[in-house]
C-alpha cells in the first residue's frame, strides 16, 4: 500500500470493538449516529496521539476498509442531572471497525522557531518506533 514517491510515509491499523464518528453539530440531541468511515480529523487525531511535535504536520494519504461496515444500535441511559425522570437515547455505533491508514508528515513552516528541529530522518524513525 505504500507509495514509493512519498517520503516519511507510515502505516498503522485502527480497529476496535465499537466506534462512533460524529460531527459536533449532531451532538445536540440525545440520539447519536456514526459516520460509516472515520473523518479525516479523527484519523489525524489518532496519528497525532501516537506521535505529535509542533515541528511536523501529519497528512492522511489513504484509508483502506478492512472489515465490513456494520452498525449496531445501543440504548444508552445518559446521566440526567435534573430530576425530570429517566431518559433513554439510542446511539448507533460501528461494530468491529478496522482500517489501515497511510500517512506522511511535512514540516510546519508556520513555526520558524523549530527550524533546527527539522530533521526528517529523526522524526520518521521516532514515528515508526512509536507506531510499533
Amino acid at each position: 500500500m505504500s507509495d514509493p514517491y512519498i517520503r516519511n510515509q507510515v502505516e498503522f491499523l485502527v480497529r476496535g470493538r465499537y466506534a462512533l464518528f460524529t460531527d459536533p453539530i449532531t451532538r445536540v440531541g440525545g440520539e447519536k449516529s456514526t459516520y460509516q468511515l472515520p473523518t479525516y480529523q479523527a484519523l489525524k487525531g489518532v496519528i497525532e496521539s501516537v506521535y505529535w511535535k509542533p515541528t511536523i504536520t501529519w497528512i492522511i494519504d489513504r484509508v483502506r476498509i478492512l472489515n465490513l461496515i456494520r452498525t449496531e444500535a445501543k440504548h444508552i441511559r445518559p446521566i440526567n442531572f435534573s430530576s425530570d425522570g429517566n431518559t433513554l437515547s439510542i446511539y448507533t455505533y460501528l461494530s468491529e471497525p478496522a482500517y489501515q491508514v497511510q500517512a506522511h508528515f511535512i514540516f510546519n513552516e508556520n513555526r520558524p522557531e523549530f527550524e533546527k528541529d527539522r530533521n526528517e530522518n529523526k522524526h520518521y524513525t521516532i514515528a515508526k518506533r512509536m507506531i510499533e
